[in-house]
């Protein structure tokens, strides 16, 4: 098990369970104790677990709690990177695009960035960054101004007037959680505003969320289910929800989590492999 997929399994036993000891997750992984502290250390550094003696306990989340980008890179990696491949099958070359921060747009970034032709409207730092270094000379990436935030969104006046003169065919766009009766959610108001406008100039809707996300309700709602054109998350989702979800959205697809997908995102960990910063 490369690092990366293990930390995964351990911040998902001390989310799961409240709290684990050191010794106990060390035996059920099969590594030694001293491998299972410096994996706690890294994930309390991320401020994704607190760190006690012995073991680890959860953080309780609150609706406007927000983890960095780097802390989110971390996460359902196997599936992010799945579901960034079965959205970049919506992009054809000659079309308009939105994507907006996060982690699992950065994802869907590089899913698309040799597709030539291509005009990227986007306020995240990362992907900007990813895509004017990648695209092909026919495609341009269009970057809005704004203040950054945790998840290095660009926000506030200077994004949304940006954003309200554009006229796009798809925006791409990641959130923190989603619920049937609370729609689309974020924990940051600082981003809702930009969020709404970015939705409001495209033509469709692509929401791109991973299992986890359901049933989590951040502070604020940005938008309802129905608004989205087309929703793409990974097989893991609960099938019950899925029939719900179909009820709302026009669309709801399934990205398939395989073994090399495992591996290719275990490989990207940020724990081993540090991001630059914008």
């Amino acid at each position: 098990m490369l690092p990366g997929q293990r930390r995964e399994r351990v911040l998902r036993e001390v989310r799961a369970t409240g709290a684990v000891r050191v010794t106990d997750i060390a035996g059920q992984l099969g590594v030694s104790d001293m491998t299972i502290r410096r994996d706690l250390e890294e994930l309390d550094n991320r401020g994704l677990i607190r760190r006690v003696h012995g073991g680890a306990t959860a953080i309780s989340p609150g609706t406007s709690d927000e983890p960095g980008f780097l802390a989110k890179s971390s996460l359902e990696t196997a599936a992010k990177h799945a579901i960034a491949r079965e959205a970049a099958g919506l992009v054809e070359p000659g079309m308009t695009i939105a994507i907006s921060a996060g982690t699992t747009t950065h994802a869907f970034a590089q899913a698309i960035a040799t597709i030539p032709d291509l005009t990227i409207v986007t306020n995240a730092t990362d992907a900007a960054n990813l895509l004017f270094d990648a695209v092909p000379a026919s495609s341009q990436v269009v970057l809005t101004g704004g203040v950054r935030t945790p998840s290095h969104a660009l926000v506030g006046p200077m994004a949304i007037s940006a954003l309200r003169d554009l006229h796009v065919d798809m925006v791409f766009h990641g959130f923190h959680g989603f619920a049937v009766d609370a729609g689309f959610t974020c924990p940051n108001l600082a981003e809702v505003a930009t969020a709404q406008a970015m939705i409001e100039c495209g033509h469709q809707l692509v929401v791109l969320v991973d299992h986890t996300k359901a049933g989590v309700v951040a502070l604020a709602k940005v938008a309802e289910l129905d608004r989205a054109s087309i929703l793409v998350t990974d097989d893991q989702i609960d099938p019950d929800l899925v029939e719900r979800l179909r009820q709302r959205v026009g669309t709801v697809l399934l990205a398939t989590l395989g073994l090399s997908a495992s591996a290719l995102d275990s490989e990207r960990s940020p724990a081993d492999h540090p991001q630059e910063g914008p």
